[in-house]
């Protein structure tokens, strides 16, 4: 389900003028699903798919520790590729039913590095 809601997602951006820099991005402890880029800002997208009628957002599922491991991923994956654009946290929540997405939400500048000890 998490591929698919990622693949939603990868055409949304697409759609509104994004290029897709990488996907599914890994360090050791941390991982960023997309990683898009509009000209301005490079974006690093969180993507959460949930069923119609879950419990928990995806933008709820999205805990400080969670942030924190985004946050070092993007700061590894801006040194070693030179990154010049400004950074910024995305989240994305995709609501599924079946193989049918009933809506995508889309949160720019969902969280910052403010607390962290990352400088970009």
């Amino acid at each position: 389900m998490g591929k698919f809601g990622e693949d939603k997602v990868c055409g949304y951006l697409v759609g509104h003028g994004y290029t897709i820099e990488a996907r599914n991005y890994r360090i050791k402890g941390g991982e960023i699903d997309i990683i898009a880029s509009d000209g301005d800002y490079i974006a690093f997208v969180e993507v959460k798919t949930r069923r119609q009628g879950s419990l928990v957002t995806g933008f709820d599922a999205v805990n400080k520790r969670k942030t924190g491991l985004i946050i070092r991923t993007a700061a590894d994956y801006c040194c070693r590729h030179n990154v010049v654009l400004q950074p910024r946290f995305d989240i994305a929540q995709v609501v599924v039913e079946g193989d049918r997405v009933l809506s995508i939400d889309y949160i720019k500048n969902a969280y910052d590095t403010t607390g962290y000890n990352f400088i970009f």
